[in-house]
């Protein structure tokens, strides 16, 4: 345990932004009423896991995640989400995956991307190797 971290286990927290997109999935049948072009204002968190630090009382400040995924976000309000390279076929999983691949180098204590393109519906993805 280093100087200054609270032992005890990790802590996780997160912070919730939300982006109006539009999209359609390509590769669904024909008819699907996702193959055609609709939007949703998709809640998206970012959520990180690391230990308390003792003298500040936090894992970290949440400004860093604001500032850490602030470069997506520009690339993601109000676009289409399909004119986005690497985002071609932009379900919720893959809009997870795209976020994390992205956003992993520059917050490494990111442990979940979740995406609620509804109030009923969404993924939550924890990572794969980079």
């Amino acid at each position: 345990m280093g100087a200054g971290q609270l032992e005890c286990a990790p802590m996780e927290l997160f912070k919730v932004f939300q982006i109006e997109a539009a999209h359609f999935l390509p590769h669904v049948p024909e008819g699907h009423k996702c193959r055609r072009m609709h939007g949703h204002s998709f809640q998206i968190e970012i959520h990180v896991t690391g230990p308390v630090d003792e003298h500040l009382g936090w894992v970290m400040d949440f400004a860093d995640i604001k500032r850490a995924f602030e470069p997506l976000y520009r690339k993601l309000d109000h676009y289409c989400l399909n004119d986005i390279p690497g985002l071609e076929n932009p379900t919720s999983e893959n809009l997870a995956r795209w976020i994390w691949q992205r956003l992993k180098p520059d917050l490494p204590s990111l442990s979940k991307v979740v995406i609620r393109e509804t109030c009923t519906s969404g993924c939550a993805f924890r990572g794969e190797e980079i």
